[in-house]
């Protein structure tokens, strides 16, 4: 059975100051993938929410609000949470209903007020929690400095210098300048990369992805239960997802992303291809070093430094990579981030994203999304039709 994404659409990523609520935005999401898919809301048997904290829209069960605020009555609702997967997770809950039957079209709705509910600094503390509350978050230990920690022994490990990290950096926020929605697109040079405020050695301010508000939606289901399209559709020919020891100290290598490898590995398994297949890319750069982290976990590069060094990941390489910006540039709405992966990887691969596309028109696209440090981790392959 194939599960297609039959339409989506995502508000900009960006800090909201006008008075409009996280309701809004979903409000607004759902509706432009309706229109995007040729639906009527009463096609939609159920719905998928993820959001990552109860702190950010301070609202309990978000699932039975979304639905009441979208009008879906009547219709399965849940809510999935997975930390910085929470997005993609919530597209494997939809996709897992719709192949067992249980649903037709299923909307999956991500969406975070991160950005301007809280300050930047309670927002900090309430994100040291989703590591271990114990070790980490109580102990005043925050996100970065757990991630600079892993980056530090992947850049022991694989010689890459913090000009490699502030190229990735650089890069994406010049990606985001073509994208609309983008909540960071910036005109920078590795230089001011290294002026940047220092945050936790070797991240400085650039490095590290913003905190942002807004919403997206996808919405999935079989060819046969969706309007005939002359676009062409992508379809989700594999998933995977692993977990890996939530405390950095516990694991055998704190620079690798062990848990990406398996869940990279599962993904492309159930799609049928290899890692060479993969013609673009979305990867989860929550900070620069950890987009390099990535890849080689994903196993699209044999010697990531090179590949970086070459230029290969750029848009006129082999394997462009988050030319949406990534989450350095488009932004991290946390429960929204991977649904938004999964969006502009499927318009990329149809050549309609409003940003920049792919320059070779790729067949198979690979989105990538993680809790915590790459504790909790979803991989899912796209092909097109």
């Amino acid at each position: 059975m194939t599960v297609c994404v039959a339409g989506g659409a995502m508000t900009p990523f960006n800090r909201r100051k006008d008075g409009s609520s996280w309701r809004d935005w979903c409000r607004d999401a759902f509706a432009g993938a309706l229109a995007d898919a040729g639906l009527e809301r009463s096609a939609v048997d159920a719905l998928v929410v993820a959001s990552e904290s109860d702190f950010f829209t301070l609202q309990l069960n978000p699932a039975s609000m979304v639905a009441d605020t979208l009008g879906l009555l009547g219709c399965r609702s849940c809510r999935v949470e997975g930390g910085g997967a929470s997005g993609h997770l919530a597209v494997h809950a939809g996709m897992a209903m719709v192949l067992s039957g249980q649903s037709r079209r299923v909307a999956v709705v991500g969406v975070e007020a991160s950005a301007t509910h809280l300050d930047g600094r309670t927002v900090g503390v309430l994100l040291s929690h989703s590591f271990d509350s114990w070790t980490d978050g109580f102990t005043g230990t925050g996100s970065t400095s757990i991630y600079a920690l892993s980056v530090m022994a992947f850049m022991e490990r694989t010689k890459a210098t913090a000009n490699d990290l502030a190229r990735v950096a650089v890069r994406n926020r010049q990606n985001a300048r073509a994208n609309p929605n983008a909540h960071l697109p910036l005109d920078i040079r590795e230089e001011d990369v290294a002026a940047s405020p220092l945050v936790s050695s070797p991240y400085r301010r650039l490095d590290c992805s913003p905190l942002s508000d807004g919403a997206a939606c996808v919405i999935l289901g079989r060819p046969e239960d969706l309007p005939a399209t002359g676009r062409g559709r992508v379809r989700i020919s594999g998933t995977g997802a692993a977990n890996d020891r939530a405390r950095l100290g516990d694991r055998s290598d704190p620079g690798r992303f062990r848990a990406k490898e398996a869940a990279a590995r599962r993904a492309l398994a159930a799609a049928g291809i290899t890692a060479d297949a993969i013609g673009v890319a979305e990867v989860y750069d929550s900070y620069s070093g950890a987009q390099l982290q990535a890849l080689e976990a994903l196993g699209l590069a044999s010697d990531v430094v090179a590949d970086e060094r070459s230029g290969r990941f750029a848009r006129r390489g082999d394997l462009p990579v988050n030319l949406s910006g990534g989450l350095l540039g488009q932004g991290a709405p946390v429960g929204a981030t991977g649904v938004a992966q999964v969006l502009v990887t499927a318009q990329q691969l149809l050549g309609s994203f409003p940003g920049l596309n792919p320059r070779s028109g790729p067949r198979c696209g690979l989105v990538d999304s993680h809790g915590g440090i790459a504790t909790n981790c979803a991989v899912s392959i796209l092909e097109l039709q």
